[in-house]
């Protein structure tokens, strides 16, 4: 379903003199107020294929209605999420969840929508319907020679349908790993993986990127063989220079310092992208900022610094995903949401004072560089989100639209009661 423009305009003129006080209030504190709106445009959050429907835990899925029942459906309404908030202007797809079965249809659908095409995210964490050989043991790890082949040439085949739909990456998560001491030889489970990842490596287009992402446990609970930043890390500079470590933040084991972890990637020039949640224990998926948004404000931190000493666009030289699975929420609630709390931080590690957080650091004033920081975090940026939103023609409070205008209620009448979004 679509949203009409003058819906979202009708919505913004009723809000609009609440909104000026409040961004005027703001922008007087800003020096550079329009370059920050600037960058809060340009900004673009990716929405994964999956995330549009309800998710689940190892127990039990509660379904809700108007999921989208194929790929032109998602694509509706990651369109309609963008048409409201301007900050979503990507679909990440998922193989073979979202195969396009007409790509010249499937692109020109995404155009019409506003989107294009964010990485390509593969699977061989799980066995297709109709598949030959089983990743019950591994795929790309696996002792067997042919799984490991099977896994390659799908990887290919995604890299495939990437190039027809104007692509430019390629997602790898490895669920291989072990659930006991002596199940497999950790030198030659690397050493395999490594083999087939440079065979698909070798399939990239010039213009292509690899990221590798990593996760510390689960579905494996004794050992994971992409298990952390470092072993992505190797990989990736094994690999060469088209490949890059993907972080997700709920990827890695409690109380990890993950700021510092994208600090040295950056340095390194390594880190390729993110993926966006929040956790209370461990890979939770929960809506970003919901749990620590502090943590988030400090990586925010580090990318900001980090990509500014290396000269990098904000905007197009990383890649910005979202990836929560929402158990009890409307997805597209959820997802607005979380949009919103990464324009949020984003915000805010832009206002921080780098120079008087430098002369801080270098007199070890501990004390005043956490007060730079913490002014930064503390200050309410919600009013500029909704302007630099407001100028690309979105709505100041996509929400309360999203509510108003009953549009899950619509998604119900038109899909039905009982729908599950594919791969679900």
């Amino acid at each position: 379903m679509q949203i009409e423009k003058y819906r979202i305009d009708e919505h913004n003129h009723s809000l609009k003199k609440e909104h000026q006080r409040r961004f005027e209030f703001i922008a007087a504190d800003i020096k550079n107020v329009d370059d920050v709106i600037q960058k809060l445009i340009a900004f673009q959050v990716a929405i994964p294929s999956w995330a549009l429907g309800t998710g689940g835990t190892r127990f039990a899925r509660f379904g809700g209605g108007g999921e989208p029942r194929n790929l032109e459906e998602k694509i509706e309404d990651i369109g309609l999420l963008h048409a409201l908030n301007k900050s979503g202007s990507a679909i990440s797809l998922h193989i073979p969840w979202d195969i396009p079965e007409n790509p010249s249809h499937i692109k020109a659908l995404a155009a019409q929508n506003g989107l294009k095409f964010d990485a390509m995210n593969s699977n061989t964490f799980q066995d297709q319907s109709g598949q030959e050989l089983s990743y019950k043991f591994g795929s790309m790890q696996h002792v067997n020679k042919d799984v490991r082949k099977q896994a390659i040439e799908h990887n290919i085949e995604v890299i495939k349908y990437g190039i027809e739909l104007g692509s430019n990456a390629l997602t790898v998560w490895l669920s291989d790993g072990s659930c006991f001491p002596g199940q497999l030889n950790f030198r030659k489970a690397f050493q395999n993986t490594l083999e087939s990842l440079q065979e698909v490596y070798t399939e990239l287009p010039d213009d292509w990127k690899m990221f590798v992402e990593y996760k510390a446990y689960e579905p494996n609970f004794y050992s994971t063989t992409v298990g952390d930043w470092g072993q992505s890390l190797l990989y990736a500079n094994k690999l060469g220079n088209k490949a890059y470590t993907l972080v997700d933040l709920g990827h890695h084991l409690p109380n990890a310092n993950i700021e510092q972890i994208v600090s040295l990637l950056l340095m390194e020039e390594k880190l390729g992208g993110f993926h966006f949640n929040d956790s209370k224990y461990g890979d939770d998926d929960l809506t970003v900022g919901s749990i620590k948004p502090y943590q988030l404000f400090l990586i925010f931190n580090e990318l900001v610094e980090g990509m500014d000493a290396k000269g990098m666009n904000h905007a197009t030289d990383l890649g910005w995903m979202i990836d929560a699975s929402h158990n009890v929420k409307d997805p597209l609630e959820d997802l607005l949401q979380s949009v919103e709390a990464t324009m949020i931080t984003y915000a805010q590690a832009l206002l921080v004072d780098r120079k008087k957080l430098t002369e801080a650091q270098n007199r070890n004033d501990i004390v005043t560089a956490q007060e730079i920081l913490q002014q930064a975090f503390r200050t309410d940026v919600r009013a500029l989100i909704a302007e630099a939103r407001l100028r690309s023609g979105g709505a100041l409070n996509p929400l309360s639209v999203y509510r108003i205008e009953k549009i899950r209620e619509n998604l119900i009448k038109q899909r039905g009661s009982k729908t599950i979004a594919t791969g679900l």
